[in-house]
């Protein structure tokens, strides 16, 4: 076993706008067979969410990670850290001192994988299209500051916001802005099934079982013109069951490399294995955990209810008897690493204390034990979910404040059931947008987010957030940012539990492994090669 550990500089933030395009080609090595890669992630098309890869709808990490590799987006965040470069663009950025005016010109004879050409007028009836289907998902709420998009010629797009943003650029490079035809993507209808069209680096094939993607195919795209260069010619994602499965398969031969979603005893047997022949990658990442409330039913509607909770769990214990080295307790939607933090749970609550928590519900008059049911995914985010949420409702049981029973269901249930509002307590996983405190905030707590959450704040919604997006340099936005998180630690409308860190297992002659994950857990696939391993 060969470990590798991948430092990358620190999260810091949006800088100045980028205005010159970035260099790179579509030409890259590769040939042979393809580089198989698997995957727990679960794509299904169901009843409630009949369209999964659609741009428009699509809104968690496995599905983005197919679109990224097909639909082409006029930014793309890069290799490693930093602000995100053109990629449709040959260049973008704000034209006005306010970060309200936002221009791009596209490359020239860029064309869709069809042949046919991608024009200023697709990038704006993309955008519309997504804002004008308002998809249950709530994606379309990363557009939320667009007020009209204009175009100029058949390359230029100018979008013109409601409010500064200097957060703008990182939301085009997000698979909602991504550009799709308007011959084959409906203006007022999402389309359903695993097909997907674009001007991205591949082509994608779908290997569909009883409405469930089980396997995604690859192909380098020959009409490709952007700033990334793809170093193989096809690769497949393969979906695998659990954890167990997908490692069996790698020790086979079956596939050449897994991502997530790692068993915590998988990774500790890979660290520790002294075969030469895989190697173990461990990199940041910024992926967090949280409880969220469905702060309209009467279980959790009181708010010391829910500070009662935030004052009994023990992250420390958590983490240690369920996810060991590969997590850290949280305490805040925002990651420790991101510019904006701020440790406004701990600061508000200390270490756990089962008489603090007794005396929040006496004075709110709160009859005890308090009865209620935490809700979790079985499929979507690790085999260790189960284990993690029995450890939570030891917790709060053994205080003798809370009676609590646990629950389980597939992501395919759990995720409409949800969004209706069916759950009092339900867990979660954050994987960013992009990386900045921004996208750990808003998404939760602005108008349409992605939660559906009842809750709202109208000094976080109307103020804060507002405040946070004029300054492009985030450390300057760091007192708005503290304040959203200071009233969130206050009311508890999400409670946060940890941040992961982020690992891949690989042949040895897979090349590229380092970066075919960033921070966001974002996978670029065009990163992998065949060679010798360094």
């Amino acid at each position: 076993m060969n470990r590798k550990t991948l430092v990358l500089p620190a999260v810091i933030g949006l800088l100045a706008p980028v205005l010159a395009a970035c260099g790179g080609t579509d030409s890259g090595s590769g040939g042979g067979d393809a580089i198989v890669v698997g995957t727990t992630d679960a794509f299904t098309a169901s009843k409630d969410a009949p369209a999964p890869l659609d741009p428009a709808y699509a809104y968690d990490v496995g599905t983005w990670n197919i679109l990224r590799q097909t639909v082409q987006t006029l930014m793309v965040q890069p290799r490693g850290e930093g602000d995100p470069v053109p990629e449709a663009a040959q260049s973008c950025g704000f034209t006005d001192s306010g970060n309200e005016r936002y221009a791009c010109t596209l490359r020239e004879n860029l064309k869709f994988a069809n042949g046919d050409p991608v024009t200023a007028a697709d990038v704006k009836y993309s955008i519309d299209r997504a804002r004008a289907l308002k998809a249950d998902s709530g994606v379309f709420a990363l557009l939320s500051t667009i007020d009209t998009v204009e175009t100029q010629g058949d390359r230029e797009v100018i979008f013109h916001l409601k409010t500064a943003d200097a957060t703008f650029p990182f939301k085009l490079s997000t698979p909602v802005a991504g550009i799709v035809d308007p011959d084959i993507y409906a203006k007022d209808k999402l389309r359903d099934g695993f097909e997907v069209d674009g001007s991205g680096p591949y082509t994608l094939q779908a290997e569909v079982e009883n409405d469930k993607l089980v396997s995604a195919v690859f192909t380098k795209n020959p009409d490709y013109k952007g700033s990334l260069t793809v170093n193989n010619d096809k690769v497949e994602l393969r979906n695998f069951a659990d954890a167990d499965e997908m490692g069996t398969a790698l020790d086979k031969g079956d596939i050449d490399l897994m991502t997530r979603t790692m068993s915590p005893e998988q990774i500790q047997k890979l660290s520790a294995d002294s075969d030469d022949t895989v190697d173990l990658v461990d990199m940041p990442g910024l992926e967090i955990r949280y409880l969220a409330f469905n702060t309209n039913d009467p279980s959790v509607r009181t708010k010391a209810v829910r500070q009662a909770m935030a004052q009994l769990i023990n992250r420390g214990e958590l983490v240690s008897k369920v996810y060991g080295s590969q997590a850290e307790p949280l305490y805040s939607l925002v990651p420790a690493s991101v510019t904006g933090h701020s440790n406004a749970f701990f600061n508000k609550y200390g270490d756990p204390s089962a008489a603090k928590a007794k005396s929040l519900l006496e004075k709110a008059g709160i009859t005890t034990p308090v009865k209620l049911t935490l809700h979790y995914t079985t499929d979507h985010y690790g085999s260790a979910t189960k284990k993690e949420f029995e450890l939570l409702q030891k917790q709060l049981n053994d205080s003798g404040l809370f009676d609590v029973d646990i629950e389980g269901a597939p992501w395919a249930t759990f995720r409409p059931a949800e969004q209706k509002g069916e759950y009092e307590v339900y867990g979660m996983g954050w994987f960013p947008d992009f990386p900045d405190a921004d996208n750990f905030l808003a998404p939760f707590l602005d108008k349409d987010n992605f939660l559906g959450s009842p809750y709202s704040n109208s000094a976080i919604r109307n103020n804060l957030i507002p405040e946070s997006r004029r300054v492009a340099d985030r450390l300057s936005a760091s007192g708005s940012l503290t304040d959203i998180q200071d009233i969130v630690a206050d009311d508890v409308p999400v409670l946060p539990l940890w941040q992961g860190k982020q690992y891949v297992a690989a042949g040895d002659d897979v090349t590229g492994t380092a970066y075919v994950l960033n921070s966001s857990s974002t996978l670029q696939l065009w990163e992998l090669g065949r060679g010798v391993s360094g």
